[in-house]
């Protein structure tokens, strides 16, 4: 087989956050991605007060999704992952009207998308939430927010039943442990005590929403997201294996909840060890007992080491992990390693026995402009190229695998830094980290490469 299955769905992936800017238009709130727009938490700082920050204005895809749109097409895209700016709806977060400006704002995007056959696939919350439920009821400790979720996810399941069939609830939910603002809403030096309740309620919260949606969108498929952090140990001494297990743990703690509904035993040793109690009303343990997710979606960028000795540790994607000597890395220091999507693939299919979707997966690069006005990006072709060659072996391998969202297939603002410069899409954005350029969009080498890969469904790898 050369080819991936005939249903399979080929598209990318962004973020209402990273890619519309348009910050304070048409009703919007602030948001907590809206607090970071240079890395720097300043959560007492108004938004409103600063100077123009970089995603005030991101690609200004708010006005230019016409444009941009058009180009996923002319990709061949049939699939476009893309988030709803919870802000957008419901401002504050605890009013209990909806803002009908963002309402239709997504009915837009969402037209425009099918008038160009392109299926869209949603995410509720994509690293953002009403900066206004922080400050008022302290982010996701606060057992209120789940009542304010399900209230927005009612709101769009109900007014997008007829045009979005493909959800998610929350974006890389297992990264609360490791950026708690971003995740939760609560402060970077929170306790794990404080962290593990606010994940509870957002466990609970996503549950309810599986529920909503299958209640309201009977004919829909909604799924989770993780941060897939696999850890390899890093020799085979059993201590090693041991270390491995227990830092891929970590994160598979979500999908274990999310889908077999129920809280595993290692986690619960874990808090009984670390004297961390979470704080459970009754029926808890029922609400997600009983909304187990049709799929299982993940992002993909590296793998990690994990050692029982202490050592050296690098960040990936957010996460940390030992370096492996085995593995080149990319131009901010991430292991490349594709055989590690087709590993994690297999380790994901065995363990949940559901339907995958590999929902970003890309490389970050400095992309220069040549004196011709083309961007010649062969590093970021062989990245995808590579990884993609592995995805398709998972499928010879068994693994149910619904499509593939590559990471920023436009170029886009980084959500924690701000940055332009770390570039992702097949698509050029003239912007960069100190504000400055047209916005005019320019087609990578990797434009047309992709291009055709969707052509062939996968025919035109290279091995």
């Amino acid at each position: 087989m050369t080819r991936f299955p005939n249903d399979f769905l080929w598209g990318g992936a962004i973020a209402a956050n990273q890619v519309e800017g348009a910050f304070d238009l048409d009703g919007k709130g602030l948001s907590t991605s809206d607090m970071l727009p240079n890395g720097i938490l300043s959560p007492h700082e108004s938004r409103k007060d600063r100077a123009d920050g970089i995603k005030d204005l991101a690609i200004d895809f708010y006005h230019r999704y016409p444009e941009d749109i058009a180009l996923f097409k002319e990709m061949g895209f049939t699939c476009l992952r893309l988030s709803i700016a919870w802000t957008r709806i419901f401002p504050n977060g605890d009013e209990t009207q909806p803002n009908e400006a963002g309402l239709a704002y997504y009915d837009q995007i969402f037209d425009e998308l099918a008038k160009h056959d392109i299926t869209p696939f949603v995410t509720l919350s994509h690293y953002e939430m009403p900066y206004a439920l922080t400050e008022q009821y302290g982010g996701w400790e606060s057992r209120e927010l789940i009542t304010f979720f399900e209230r927005y996810a009612t709101t769009v399941f109900e007014r997008y039943k007829n045009k979005v069939k493909l959800w998610l609830t929350f974006n890389e939910i297992n990264m609360s442990l490791h950026a708690p603002f971003t995740g939760v809403g609560l402060p970077e030096e929170s306790s794990e005590q404080r962290i593990y309740q606010a994940i509870h309620h957002q466990l609970v919260a996503s549950a309810k929403a599986v529920t909503l949606c299958h209640q309201i969108v009977p004919d829909a498929k909604i799924g989770n997201m993780l941060l897939g952090a696999l850890n390899y140990p890093y020799t085979c001494n059993p201590d090693d294996v041991l270390a491995s297990i227990h830092e891929n743990n970590q994160w598979l703690f979500f999908g274990d909840v999310q889908t077999r509904g129920k809280y595993p035993g290692y986690m619960l040793r874990y808090f009984r060890e670390n004297g961390i109690t979470i704080d459970m009303e009754v029926g808890d343990l029922e609400i997600l007992a009983s909304a187990s997710v049709d799929f299982i979606s993940f992002s993909y960028y590296a793998s990690g080491c994990a050692s029982a000795d202490p050592k050296e540790k690098e960040v990936g994607n957010i996460v940390a992990g030992v370096p492996n000597p085995y593995l080149e890395k990319s131009q901010w220091g991430w292991l490349i390693d594709p055989k590690g999507l087709r590993i994690l693939l297999n380790f994901l299919h065995d363990r949940y026995q559901k339907p995958l979707f590999i929902v970003e997966n890309g490389l970050g690069a400095r992309d220069e402009v040549n004196s011709d006005g083309e961007i010649i990006d062969d590093y970021r072709i062989k990245y995808l190229n590579d990884h993609l060659v592995q995805a398709r072996e998972a499928v010879l391998d068994g693994v149910d695998l619904m499509g593939y969202t590559t990471w920023g297939p436009i170029d886009l603002v980084a959500n924690s830094t701000a940055e332009m410069s770390k570039r992702y899409g097949f698509i050029y954005v003239d912007r960069h980290d100190d504000g400055t350029g047209t916005l005019t969009r320019t087609r990578k080498k990797s434009f047309y490469w992709y291009q055709e890969v969707i052509r062939t469904n996968g025919a035109s790898l290279e091995e």
